[in-house]
């Protein structure tokens, strides 16, 4: 009973079982278990934080390289996009990371142990010398999250980025041509052309392909499960579940459905925000331009 006193905020939660509805509820949601699901969310906008910029830069270089005159970087961009974008983003998330980590561990192992003379193919088994794992097994708690958490950021910027690439390339060839012509008429060369009159330009195009991909990164996180991260949807099946051993003070029946609803409730109300800011950046990015965006804006304005 000292160790629940320590985890509750209200002093009356000491007893759990004389309580009624209405305070049995806010000492239930208010348990150190309940305090892992709230930072999942803190996690996951922490990952929509970092994901979507360097997705950009990614989509960014795809799209560049896969427009180059050099065909092996243009192959390259191809291939990229093409690959990432056929395959399930489920079977790249366990491919990847686990491709990526022996890859990590395999380098450590011949850097870090050089006089190992087992072979690191064991049957099905990867076995490394202990200082290549990655992380350490001796490592802090917050270490080995931090490994997962970049992992992920790593993994969904590779995937997301792919789309991103393929939207920033259709966007880079909506530009009006004219517009290329007459920068080639008043001497510009192909660099000042692309950096001057494309990119600033094709923002406009890409923007509605950019929002979808925003909203199904936002629908994707919960694929982090896959890497070990204990996301808001795992908490809510846990906390939710009457067969759990995550309480023992607070019993309750399968509250999975309410959980769920709050997720849903949460995800809507998100992504709704979503949609207002993207509709203020599109409307910010057409003003005077040349668009049918454009054109409405100003014969509203007359």
């Amino acid at each position: 009973m000292e160790e629940l006193k320590r985890f509750l905020i209200f002093s009356f939660c000491s007893e759990p079982e004389t309580l009624g509805n209405l305070q049995w509820l806010s000492c239930y949601l208010t348990t150190i278990k309940h305090s892992e699901l709230y930072k999942s969310v803190f996690v996951v906008l922490l990952l929509l934080a970092i994901t979507a910029p360097v997705s950009l830069m990614f989509g960014f270089g795809g799209a560049m390289a896969a427009r180059s005159r050099i065909w092996v970087i243009n192959g390259f961009g191809r291939l990229y996009i093409a690959i990432v974008r056929g395959v399930p983003d489920i079977a790249f998330f366990m491919f990847f990371v686990i491709a990526l980590d022996q890859a990590l561990e395999w380098l450590r192992h011949h850097t870090l142990c050089p006089d190992w003379s087992d072979a690191i193919w064991q049957g099905n088994d990867f076995v490394v010398c202990p200082e290549a794992k990655m992380p350490l097994s001796a490592a802090s708690q917050w270490v080995h999250n931090s490994y997962s958490f970049a992992l992920a950021i790593l993994t969904f910027s590779i995937v997301f980025g792919a789309f991103a690439a393929n939207v920033l390339f259709g966007a880079m060839r909506a530009v009006p041509g004219a517009q290329i012509e007459t920068a080639d008429a008043y001497g510009m060369t192909r660099r000042q052309t692309f950096w001057r009159i494309i990119v600033p330009q094709m923002w406009v195009y890409a923007l509605p392909g950019l929002s979808n991909l925003w909203m199904i990164l936002i629908k994707a996180t919960p694929l982090l499960f896959l890497l070990g991260i204990e996301d808001i949807v795992y908490w809510a099946r846990e906390l939710g579940g009457s067969k759990t051993a995550k309480f023992t003070s607070y019993p309750h029946g399968d509250l999975r459905m309410w959980y769920f609803l709050a997720l849903l409730v949460f995800y809507l109300a998100f992504t709704r925000i979503s949609e207002i800011v993207l509709d203020r950046l599109m409307a910010r990015l057409t003003f005077g331009q040349a668009i049918t965006g454009g054109d409405s804006q100003r014969a509203g304005k007359t």
